[in-house]
């Protein structure tokens, strides 16, 4: 077995700045934006973009919050939803809205397709923009994002997992290990 890849937080941070840096140049108004995690590995991404595109000492934020795709999934089947359900909580009416999906890792785009598909039960967004912290490659849906933090190529035998720590981002890591 191969020995395991890991980029440290270090490079994790400045990918999250990178993407709140593309969303704030395209977006210059975060009030009107909603982000919404994927859970459960957007989530805390979701929450870290949100909170570097409020500007310091101002009331106008980005709303942020959670898609939980568990009932729009292909696989449900043979994946159960996990013990840590995150239930969907979406902060602000979808309708019209400027929504951007937040996601961690993006591979074959069955995660997205599920995220589009729980979004539009809830209304009928403006526009749908897509942020990923990493591109891995290997699609099999016609899905790529508008932001992304780190692109890299990891095989279809390698997983790619990333752990943001909320408490202690100094600990945030990525690691790419056999499957």
């Amino acid at each position: 077995m191969a020995k395991p890849k890991t980029i440290g937080s270090g490079e994790i941070h400045a990918a999250i700045e990178r993407l709140a840096a593309a969303i704030s140049q395209r977006h210059p108004a975060p009030e009107k934006l909603l982000l919404l995690g994927v859970a459960n590995g957007g989530v805390e991404l979701a929450k870290r973009l949100a909170s570097r595109l409020t500007p310091h000492a101002s009331d106008r934020h980005a709303a942020c919050g959670v898609l939980d795709i568990s009932f729009h999934r292909d696989d449900i089947g043979r994946h159960p939803i996990p013990k840590e359900f995150v239930p969907a909580h979406i902060p602000a009416d979808v309708h019209g809205a400027t929504v951007i999906i937040v996601d961690d890792v993006l591979f074959s785009g069955r995660t997205i397709k599920a995220a589009l598909d729980e979004l539009f039960d809830h209304g009928r967004p403006a526009k749908v923009e897509l942020a990923i912290l990493v591109d891995r490659g290997g699609r099999r849906l016609p899905f790529s994002p508008d932001y992304c933090g780190i692109t890299l190529k990891a095989g279809e035998k390698e997983k790619v997992v990333v752990r943001l720590d909320p408490t202690h981002p100094g600990k945030d890591t990525l690691t790419i290990r056999s499957a």
